[in-house]
């Protein structure tokens, strides 16, 4: 258990941190402009740190000036393909969701979300806070796998397990849904705002099959990747480089703390601030009309129905 602790603890150390640094001065000017970009950067610095702190942790210095140097790409040669996938499918997400909700909060001026709540520090600085702890739980499958030696992998673990190709579909799956769905919305929104049409909620598109397609893509892609890395963790060569002893109560924890991800994002996304907020907003606004109610009645919560 101390080699997962010290894998785990200075990523989480890391999204703490930073988190701290965006969210001190949007707390100080009671701005939410930055909350989502911290996010994603918080995401694309923690995973790179991942993937780079076992190859330079002994000793940490030298390992830090050479990458400085700008020897950080032969580090990377010497990663598993694993690794590098899952680190850049991380990378491609949060790039993408990131410059979205951004580009989104610049052009609204606000997000909605915090309206209520940056004006009270404790309560703004909670939500900095459950962002690293988001961060943090999503990424912990491929923080795990990227604190395997690459030589236990390559020697170890077939090229290509049914979990590969199994996780890396239902990823692809999932980004795709969440990606097609944000850019639905917004021609939807642009098309509002130049007057093509009057609809007052979005019931097009992969909104005709989900409420809310790009949470389920969300939760759906996180699945992917834990899919990926539980199947990895599992082998006995594997969990005895974790310091684990690989027996059933240890690959139990290593798939728990892999799907820890989907399981936090999907709580998170249909408990806390995604469905609940969004639906509490359009309940008020819309609830009283029929074709809303039908929608809301025709139409699942979060998994699509294409038939």
């Amino acid at each position: 258990m101390p080699s997962l602790l010290r894998a785990l603890l200075p990523p989480v150390t890391t999204a703490l941190a930073l988190q701290a640094a965006a969210g001190l001065p949007s707390i100080a000017t009671k701005s939410d402009r930055i909350y989502d970009l911290s996010g994603s950067l918080t995401f694309l610095a923690v995973g790179a740190l991942s993937l780079y702190m076992p190859r330079i942790v002994g000793p940490v210095i030298p390992g830090v000036i050479s990458i400085l140097r700008g020897q950080g790409p032969k580090v990377l040669r010497h990663a598993d393909w694993r690794q590098l996938v899952l680190t850049g499918a991380v990378a491609i997400w949060a790039t993408r969701l990131g410059s979205y909700l951004f580009a989104r909060v610049l052009q609204n001026g606000h997000d909605s979300r915090f309206d209520e709540i940056k004006t009270s520090p404790p309560k703004f600085a909670g939500a900095f806070f459950g962002q690293a702890l988001w961060i943090s739980l999503c990424l912990s499958p491929v923080i795990l796998l990227n604190a395997v030696p690459p030589a236990v992998l390559s020697a170890a673990v077939p090229k290509l397990l049914l979990t590969d190709v199994l996780g890396l579909t239902i990823w692809a799956g999932g980004f795709a849904c969440e990606v097609i769905a944000d850019r639905q919305k917004s021609a939807w929104m642009k098309e509002k705002k130049e007057k093509l049409h009057d609809e007052d909620f979005m019931t097009r598109g992969l909104f005709s099959k989900s409420q809310f397609p790009n949470y389920f893509g969300e939760i759906t892609l996180w699945t992917g990747i834990a899919t990926v890395a539980a199947g990895i963790l599992a082998r006995q060569p594997v969990q005895l480089a974790l310091g684990l002893s690989g027996s059933a109560g240890s690959i139990l924890t290593t798939t728990a703390l892999s799907y820890v991800s989907p399981a936090f994002a999907a709580l998170l996304l249909t408990k806390v601030s995604g469905i609940p907020l969004s639906e509490e907003k359009y309940d008020k606004r819309y609830g009283h009309r029929k074709d809303y109610q039908e929608w809301k009645k025709n139409t699942p919560k979060l998994i699509p129905r294409f038939w």
